[in-house]
């Protein structure tokens, strides 16, 4: 089955840090701009974070440009989610997904989408 994996969430305090990783599953990233994306209980998923095929372009969401920073290692076939000074606004649950060209919103022509990991900001 071709997805990601997604993992790295849990519970943190605000103004905390957490990593997220996903690696894809049956698939290489080679090809592909990947994109992290969020959804919260009641919300529509949004993207937050794109990294080109190249590794040369990114782009955030405005809710967390300056707090995220994405990358990817396409030898381990993972993309990672880096989030520093979390507010209670991030709480979702984050999936990562691949597309063809490079572009954060909307998620449709996104795919490989995978379970999901938890992130949840309270004290």
């Amino acid at each position: 089955q071709l997805q990601f994996v997604e993992s790295g969430g849990g519970l943190v305090r605000p103004g905390g840090s957490l990593r997220l990783s996903c690696v894809a599953s049956g698939f290489t990233l080679e090809p592909y701009a990947i994109g992290w994306f969020r959804q919260a209980p009641g919300k529509e998923r949004e993207g937050v974070a794109s990294i080109s095929s190249t590794r040369t372009m990114t782009m955030y969401g405005d809710s967390v440009k300056g707090r995220f920073t994405i990358s990817r290692d396409d030898a381990k076939a993972t993309v990672y989610l880096q989030m520093n000074d979390v507010e209670p606004g991030d709480t979702a649950v984050y999936y990562c997904a691949a597309a063809d060209y490079y572009y954060l919103d909307p998620p449709d022509d996104y795919r490989y989408w995978g379970q999901g990991t938890q992130v949840t900001v309270s004290s």
